[in-house]
């Protein structure tokens, strides 16, 4: 919970990098989260807004996070854009969210492990 509440902290910063973990574990938060207020919407019609109004709420941080992740691995957050190819770009963009950052420094910051 540590991570997901720590990339909410930084809502919109787009520099810097971002580990591993901190991404996959707000995605799973976030799956989390979005999932049980989809089965409450189901069931009482308030939750239905609540789950729209979350899902706005995040959409900052979930692409500030997928950004500085892209930092760590090297490449640009303009990559982020490849999402939008259809299946090419989601499994290009799927790759590089798993693939280990690089050990040393780069242009976008120090290594967040050290």
């Amino acid at each position: 919970m540590n991570w997901y509440i720590g990339v909410l902290k930084k809502y919109a910063v787009f520099s810097g990098r971002a580990r591993r973990t901190e991404y996959w574990m707000f995605f799973l938060c976030n799956v989390i989260i979005s999932t049980a207020l989809g089965i409450l919407g189901n069931y009482i019609s308030v939750f239905s807004i609540v789950s729209y109004l979350y899902s706005l709420a995040v959409l900052c941080p979930a692409i500030a996070v997928g950004v500085r992740r892209l930092h760590d691995t090297g490449r640009s957050g303009i990559n982020y854009l490849f999402l939008f190819i259809p299946i090419v770009g989601l499994i290009m963009f799927m790759v590089w969210m798993v693939k280990e950052g690089e050990t040393a420094d780069n242009e976008y910051g120090p290594n967040p492990k050290a």
